[in-house]
């Protein structure tokens, strides 16, 4: 388990265990300090309706892509977050991925058919606390284990929606390099955003009749509008990022 390359946000994987963690805790976090100067989240297909009133929805580059929630529009900027790791934002859309951390269903062994609750240790939301909320009651998984637990195994089942999701864009052909450019005012040279996939609107307005039947069907055609309108975002991301004097820098990918 240990060659393969953590996810992001996880320093390291350990599976939780009654034996060994039997009088471990879970405290309440009321800040992520992981969160600072991270500027793009993966998320689910399950969350696009959500995640678009807030953030704009972008797919990463490369064949392997996922869905993004922008943060900032630049690396190491994250317009929502305080230095402290707090919300800067009261009401707000916080992804899963986000909400799951530290804990993760993962495959203890390459060959292992089940998946297992494990947590990065170097998270402080868990440890031999005396105070928080006991992982284990009589060796048994306490109902916020339990809690967790059902958690994880949702984020995994909208992971394999979201993997389907995927798929269908690449078999369609829908993916295209994304830019977006942002102008100032007229002496200004437009800001230019690169290094990200969007939808091809072209593409998707041109699809047979069938096809697009088949995705309004699946529920997948409503997406991809989520998608196309949280992009109008992008300006307002950029505007808070000028607001904070996290000055915005034109991406080229």
């Amino acid at each position: 388990m240990a060659s393969a390359p953590l996810p992001l946000f996880y320093n390291g994987l350990e599976p939780l265990s009654s034996e060994t963690h039997a009088d471990w805790r879970v405290r309440q976090q009321d800040s992520a300090p992981f969160l600072v100067g991270q500027h793009a989240i993966p998320i689910t297909t399950d969350e696009f309706p959500l995640v678009q009133r807030h953030m704009p929805i972008v797919f990463s580059v490369g064949d392997d892509a996922i869905p993004l929630a922008l943060m900032g529009l630049n690396e190491g900027v994250n317009v929502f977050m305080g230095d402290d790791g707090k919300l800067t934002e009261t009401n707000f859309y916080v992804p899963a991925y986000v909400r799951r951390y530290p804990y993760m269903l993962a495959r203890l062994r390459p060959d292992a058919e089940e998946l297992s609750l494990c947590f990065d240790p170097t998270s402080e939301a868990l440890g031999a606390y005396d105070d928080g909320e006991p992982l284990f009651e009589n060796g048994q998984p306490s109902q916020v284990t339990k809690a967790i637990l059902d958690f994880a195994e949702q984020f995994e089942q909208a992971g394999a929606r979201t993997q389907a999701f995927m798929n269908e864009l690449r078999e369609q052909e829908l993916l295209m390099d994304g830019e977006v450019t942002i102008q100032i005012d007229d002496n200004q040279q437009p800001f230019v955003y690169r290094g990200f996939q969007m939808i091809n609107e072209e593409k998707l307005a041109g699809l047979r009749g069938d096809q697009l039947r088949k995705m309004s069907q699946s529920g997948m055609l409503p997406l991809l509008y989520a998608h196309l309108f949280s992009l109008s975002l992008m300006r307002e991301i950029f505007a808070r990022q000028a607001q904070q004097n996290k000055v915005p820098q034109p991406q080229f990918g």
